[in-house]
């Protein structure tokens, strides 16, 4: 569920109206929800309790820091893929013990700082990382907490460029390989300590197969690595439980606990996971105003403020989002669910990026609108600002908390003088 909903033809964020807020601040604006953020945090929490060791909020879907700190509020750890994002954990002060940092490219100044921050878990995807890990704690003179990433070649249906778990992927390394490092680790890699296995098959699943089989493929190893290494206990299953986009077909925290939690009892280790999409995605929209509508002889254009600079997946992944008026008059224009059956024309929903590929949605059933009206684009709270640019020189948009009647600016827009700033000094270079 979420808080976004509309009361006498007004949508609302809770008990906000988003077009005051579009009045207020302007469009494109991004607007979260705190009470869905919870909510969708506690539902996890819930399903899983009874294997949960740490849920580590996926930062990159959301890096805003007032979203950050809500959710650490609420005891969530964080899942992070930079140092940037580290230097994010550091500024709320957040415990390095609650951070897990992945991703296959780590630098050295990287790995220096997560170690020397002291976080929960380094995952490590290839025995070149595992070296490098290995040199810097010794160092630093420090032991590394180490979670091995393991490939488990499993398929998921989603789109190919968020699958994370097949042999052709370039995260984690396959069973054999893992088998050989964990042999190696007090000898080889004696700086090294194997605290954890990583397993992330990719994201926006919507089914519960793809996450038990990537379970069943590598509970063998689990148990032959923990007879190895006894300070192994956390099994980390990463992310990438589906939302609700364009229909229903996402699976709740308790359909998916239902059936992980009896496989994930069977490993016997803490469990850490990392979702973002998850909590975030359905806890934000973006809000666009419409500047011009355009036809011709085959086609319905509505051209809007905002472009694939501020909302990249539809573009990037040709990834649907809803989008639909803000205000509507409820007697006479159907709701955002209406759709196909609506009998309404169809229309591109477009921005004023110079790319053909610059849109929001495509040969969508959409009613008549004017110029000025405002848009609402659904589902935009996970990898939406944070998959931002700045392309064309365009300003990124401002973002915005709703806590009940309450709301904050947890970002302003950027100016053009912002963008230009660090370029204005080097005018003056020979």
């Amino acid at each position: 569920m979420h808080s976004f909903r509309y009361h006498d033809g007004a949508q609302h964020c809770e008990g906000v109206s988003l077009a005051s807020l579009a009045d207020q601040y302007g469009t494109p604006l991004y607007v979260y929800s705190a009470e869905t953020l919870l909510d969708h945090f506690g539902k996890l929490q819930r399903a899983f309790h009874e294997v949960l060791g740490l849920i580590c909020f996926s930062v990159k879907a959301n890096s805003n820091l007032s979203v950050l700190k809500l959710l650490h509020e609420a005891g969530s750890g964080f899942d992070i893929v930079s140092g940037g994002e580290l230097e994010r954990i550091r500024t709320l002060g957040i415990p390095g013990e609650k951070v897990v940092f992945a991703g296959v490219g780590k630098s050295q100044p990287e790995i220096e700082a997560a170690l020397r921050y002291g976080v929960r878990m380094l995952n490590v995807e290839s025995e070149a990382e595992l070296v490098s890990v290995d040199a810097t704690a010794k160092k630093l003179g420090l032991r590394a907490p180490v979670a091995l990433r393991l490939n488990p070649d499993v398929a998921s249906k989603t789109h190919p460029y968020i699958t994370t778990g097949k042999k052709e992927n370039k995260f984690g390394v396959d069973l054999d390989t893992a088998s050989r490092l964990v042999e190696r680790l007090g000898r080889d890699f004696p700086a090294v300590d194997l605290v954890g296995i990583h397993v992330h098959v990719g994201s926006q699943i919507t089914e519960a197969a793809p996450f038990l089989q990537g379970i069943r493929n590598v509970a063998p190893f689990l148990a032959q690595a923990r007879a190895q290494r006894p300070e192994l206990a956390l099994f980390d299953i990463g992310g990438g439980f589906g939302i609700w986009y364009s229909d229903q077909q996402a699976l709740t925290a308790d359909v998916l606990a239902q059936d992980l939690v009896p496989e994930l009892k069977k490993i016997g280790l803490k469990v850490v996971m990392e979702p973002g999409r998850f909590i975030a995605g359905n806890a934000g929209v973006m809000l666009t105003r419409v500047r011009y509508v355009k036809r011709n002889a085959s086609k319905r254009f509505v051209i809007v403020d905002a472009d694939m600079n501020d909302l990249m997946r539809p573009s990037f992944y040709k990834a649907y989002h809803g989008i639909w008026p803000t205000r509507l008059d409820p007697h006479t224009m159907p709701g955002p669910d209406a759709l196909e059956d609506s009998g309404l024309g169809r229309a591109d929903i477009v921005g004023p990026i110079c790319e053909s590929g610059g849109f929001l949605g495509l040969d969508r059933p959409f009613p008549e609108v004017a110029p000025g009206d405002l848009l609402t684009v659904f589902s935009t709270g996970a990898y939406g600002f944070s998959m931002a640019s700045n392309y064309n020189t365009r300003p990124r948009a401002a973002e915005l908390l709703v806590h009940g009647a309450h709301h904050r600016l947890v970002r302003r827009r950027e100016t053009i003088d912002d963008l230009l700033k660090l370029e204005r000094d080097a005018l003056g270079a020979p």
